[in-house]
């Protein structure tokens, strides 16, 4: 939970959210149990108004590169305004992530 408990308290801080999430998904990879090595996060905050996804994403890794440095592989992101948010029709199929495929350890049909 170091982690975890470090991304978050980074994001609420520097993006002061209206809404937030922060999930571990390590658990569905191949990784050993209790990892923390990869996140799901949806960020909804005004602190991006005007900037562009690629700016938000920069930002956001900038401010996690200690967590990306000591371990954590992947990060997957949503980030939105406020006034994006409101204007999305079902923002809870933002919450579901895809299932690992198990990456080099699986053979992936052609």
């Amino acid at each position: 939970m170091k982690v975890e408990k470090s991304i978050r308290e980074k994001i609420e801080r520097a993006f002061s959210p209206e809404y937030f999430e922060l999930e571990n998904e390590s658990s569905k990879h191949h990784v050993p149990q209790g990892s923390e090595s990869h996140f799901r996060v949806l960020i909804v905050s005004d602190v991006f108004d005007k900037m562009s996804r690629v700016e938000r994403a920069r930002k956001l890794h900038e401010l996690l590169g200690d967590e990306f440095k000591t371990g954590m592989h992947a990060l997957s992101e949503r980030i939105y305004t406020s006034q994006e948010w409101g204007r999305l029709s079902d923002p809870q199929k933002l919450m579901i992530s895809p299932n690992c495929l198990g990456g080099s350890k699986k053979k992936l049909a052609p």
